[in-house]
């Protein structure tokens, strides 16, 4: 297999055509990533293993790229071309394919998906591009990556978390359940608080959604109360406008006393007043 090196433009192009579906070697200095690629994240001790392995058996699966004027842009295989990077090949096999940029970045994330590669963030963000960039609609994505519209949206939604946030999730090994849980929390600054309270007490997935749900029901119960708290300004004034009356009976002379009890969820307020009085209050009114 021959590799193919810098020449004149035409050359090349003449040759790639010819060898478009074929097994060739190519530089690896022509080999550039993927720009749509959605991993972030290499782990460098898998990689050094997988360098080790191409070191003794060279790269058994070929990687797939597409020309792009004069260098070759990598759809398939980024982890294999890092570790031949290590092992210090010169040349990698490739498969060179005809498609367009929005083909290659669904096939990038496809790839990246069926071999479980992503965090749910990274995939989060690569159907993001997707949707964003090639203005794909939410149904067109699903059908793409075999997935459900629902599990699309879902996904999406992640992304409603800070990147503070996200780091958190991922760094403590939280799984997306518990990272669609804190969703259900829409003050940022309460959402942290609460994320670091599932970190720091190793909160299960269940133990955690039962913990935010109880946070909504103690919030309901708060804004329930500040609903009712005007009407409850209003009886603390009507105590008061009795309380007032009746230090004017007493000043008055009328000997009047004020009984305040609670029972059965009721308040009763009861004003006394001396029989021998009745007359002095019967006339003041």
């Amino acid at each position: 297999m021959g590799i193919l090196t810098k020449t004149k433009d035409k050359t090349n192009s003449v040759q790639t055509l010819r060898e478009l579906g074929k097994i060739i070697d190519i530089s690896i200095n022509l080999v550039r990533p993927n720009p749509n690629q959605p991993r972030q994240y290499f782990d460098s001790a898998q990689l050094t293993s997988l360098a080790k392995s191409i070191s003794q058996d060279g790269i058994i699966q070929p990687l797939t790229v597409r020309k792009v004027d004069n260098h070759f842009e990598l759809i398939s295989g980024e982890r294999r071309l890092r570790a031949a990077k290590l092992a210090g090949l010169h040349s990698v096999p490739c498969i060179i394919v005809d498609i367009s940029d929005e083909r290659s970045a669904v096939l990038a994330l496809i790839e990246n998906i069926q071999r479980a590669d992503l965090n749910f963030f990274e995939e989060a963000e690569a159907i993001s591009v997707l949707i964003r960039e090639y203005r794909m609609t939410q149904e067109d994505t699903a059908i793409r990556l075999g997935m459900a519209q629902s599990t699309i949206a879902n996904k999406l939604r992640l992304l409603k978390l800070t990147a503070v946030e996200r780091k958190m999730i991922t760094s403590n090994n939280l799984s997306e359940r518990h990272a669609r849980a804190l969703l259900k929390l829409n003050n940022a600054e309460k959402r942290h608080q609460v994320l670091t309270y599932i970190i720091d007490n190793n909160l299960t997935v269940d133990a955690t959604e039962k913990y935010i749900s109880s946070l909504e029901t103690e919030e309901k119960i708060k804004a329930s109360y500040k609903k009712r708290s005007p009407i409850l300004r209003d009886v603390k004034l009507f105590f008061n406008t009795v309380e007032k009356a009746v230090n004017v009976m007493k000043l008055a002379g009328v000997d009047a006393q004020v009984k305040k009890s609670y029972h059965d969820g009721i308040i009763e307020y009861t004003v006394l007043i001396p029989e021998e009085n009745s007359k002095i209050v019967s006339h003041g009114t």
